[in-house]
C-alpha cells in the first residue's frame, strides 16, 4: 500500500474558535487555535505511513512545513471530496484542533483502518468525527462532516468502518466546556 496522505483542515479566518469568546480574547483564540494545529502537524510528521500532509484552508501560512490546498468555499464536505478525489493511495482527514493526539494514535487508527478499510475516530461525547482514515475511497462515498458526522459516516461505510476510541482523538477543542475537559487532561492552553 502507497502512503497516507494527511490532510488537516483549517479555518485560519480572524475570528476562528468563536465559541470560546466568553472565555478567551481573540488573540488568545488565534494563538491556540495555531499551537493545536502545529501540535497535530507534528504528531502526523512522526508517523512513519504518511507521506504528505496538506492543508485545506482559505490562505497558505508560509512558515509551516506542509502542503497547502487552497479552500475554495464550497463548504468543508465539498473541499474534502474534491481534494481526496485527486488523491490516489489511503487518506486520513484529521482536524486540528486536537491538542491530545499523539502520533502513537494517529499511527493505530492507521493500523484500524488497514485492517478493515476504513477507521473513524469520534469526539467524546459520540457525535462528531475527529478523524477518518479511508484505505481506499467507496465508490459514492462522500465525506459527512458538520452535525451528527460520526452517525453520518457510520452509515455511509457500513460494517467496514472501525470505530477507534482513543483520548488523544475524543478531546477537540470548540467550547469552554471541552477546553475545561482537555485542562483537566494536563493540557495547557
Amino acid at each position: 500500500m502507497s502512503g497516507w496522505t494527511a490532510i488537516l483542515p483549517l479555518k485560519l479566518s480572524a475570528n476562528r474558535k468563536s465559541r470560546l469568546a466568553p472565555v478567551l480574547s481573540l488573540g488568545e483564540r488565534r494563538d491556540l487555535g495555531d499551537r493545536m494545529a502545529l501540535h497535530v502537524m507534528t504528531q502526523l510528521r512522526a508517523v512513519a505511513a504518511i507521506d504528505t500532509i496538506l492543508i485545506l484552508s482559505p490562505r497558505a501560512v508560509s512558515d509551516w512545513p506542509v502542503q497547502h490546498v487552497l479552500d475554495q468555499g464550497r463548504g468543508l464536505n465539498a473541499e474534502l471530496d474534491a481534494v481526496a478525489a485527486s488523491i490516489t493511495g489511503p487518506v486520513l482527514v484529521i482536524h486540528g484542533d486536537l491538542p491530545l493526539v499523539s502520533a502513537d494514535d494517529v499511527s493505530a487508527l492507521i493500523k484500524a483502518a488497514q485492517a478493515g478499510g476504513s477507521a473513524i475516530a469520534p469526539d467524546r461525547h459520540g457525535l462528531g468525527t475527529n478523524a477518518l482514515a479511508l484505505t481506499a475511497r467507496p465508490p459514492g462515498f462522500g465525506y459527512a462532516f458538520g452535525p451528527d458526522s460520526f452517525a453520518l459516516h457510520r452509515q455511509r461505510l457500513g460494517s467496514a468502518l472501525a470505530v477507534f476510541r482513543r483520548d488523544g482523538f475524543a478531546c477537540d477543542i470548540d467550547t469552554q466546556d471541552d477546553l475545561e475537559h482537555a485542562v483537566a487532561q494536563n493540557f495547557r492552553p
